[in-house]
């Protein structure tokens, strides 16, 4: 069962997902400082729930998503920012958290979608006529969730 302190980490961890949403909403951008944020409060966390016995799993799942993620943007599909927070996602998933992860990941994805169909959050129109919608907020709301779930199971 993770710490104190650990829940402390996954708090202010969730909290700065949240802001990246936001900031990504307004801005569609996502600054490398919290990218990095994030990532040290991974090794924060790894290192008080013991995490780190499971960590070389874990990177390379995270270097293997980093692989398809890195391709996706080279075809134009996900933009830099995306990348880089579903990177830092992966690695906190892990391989344990994956499925959780992907299956919110989606349902979030599906809602923004609709609710950028429909006007109610910001989105653009490109060049080619495809819909742009800043993908932070889906993926903060997955992550958190899977922290939540995780939370749950453990307690």
């Amino acid at each position: 069962m993770p710490s104190t302190w650990a829940n402390i980490v996954l708090i202010i961890t969730s909290a700065l997902l949240f802001y990246v949403a936001l900031t990504d909403l307004r801005e569609y951008k996502i600054r490398n400082d919290l990218i990095l944020t994030l990532a040290g409060l991974f090794v924060l966390y790894a290192v008080l729930t013991g995490h780190w016995v499971v960590l070389g799993w874990d990177l390379a799942f995270t270097a293997l998503m980093s692989v398809v993620l890195l391709a996706l943007y080279g075809t134009g599909w996900m933009g830099g920012g995306d990348v880089k927070i579903l990177m830092v996602a992966f690695l906190w998933t892990g391989l344990s958290g994956a499925l959780p992860f992907a299956v919110l990941l989606a349902l979030f994805s599906i809602l923004h979608s609709f609710a950028a169909k429909f006007g109610w959050v910001k989105s653009e129109v490109t060049e080619r006529g495809r819909r742009r919608i800043p993908f932070a907020p889906s993926i903060a709301g997955a992550l958190i969730g899977t922290f939540m779930l995780r939370t749950l199971y453990f307690a």
